[in-house]
């Protein structure tokens, strides 16, 4: 299923190719002060409308990751990194997914706290 999304300006928008069944909520130390909600998806089901130059990156610990969000409303929209099965993928940020009622959602709780 085909999903919009933005960050608060609408300066980055993508769309994803997903179902979403649940999504994942962390309580690392990033995860909980931005309080996301996260998808995955492979990267090839994930493309970026508008925004490219309007995107910061931010990563930490081992870099393995990148955080990116808006560098005009600092909404942070999505990720990218490597899943465990090697390949490419996304985190969306449900919460910038258009017309997704996110307290409908069931939610994965994730400890990244204690990782």
């Amino acid at each position: 299923m085909k999903h919009t999304g933005s960050c608060h300006c609408q300066k980055v928008k993508f769309e994803i190719d997903a179902e979403i069944k649940k999504a994942l909520s962390c309580n690392c130390s990033i995860c909980s002060k931005k309080a996301t909600l996260l998808i995955f998806v492979p990267d090839e089901k994930f493309t970026l409308v508008a925004g490219k130059g309007d995107i910061t990156d931010y990563q930490f610990g081992k870099k393995t990751l990148h955080h990116e969000f808006c560098s005009t409303c600092g909404v942070a929209v999505f990720g990218h990194g490597t899943g465990p099965d090697g390949k490419k993928m996304r985190a969306v940020n449900i919460r910038c997914l258009d017309g997704i009622d996110v307290d409908q959602v069931p939610l994965d709780h994730y400890d990244g706290k204690s990782r």
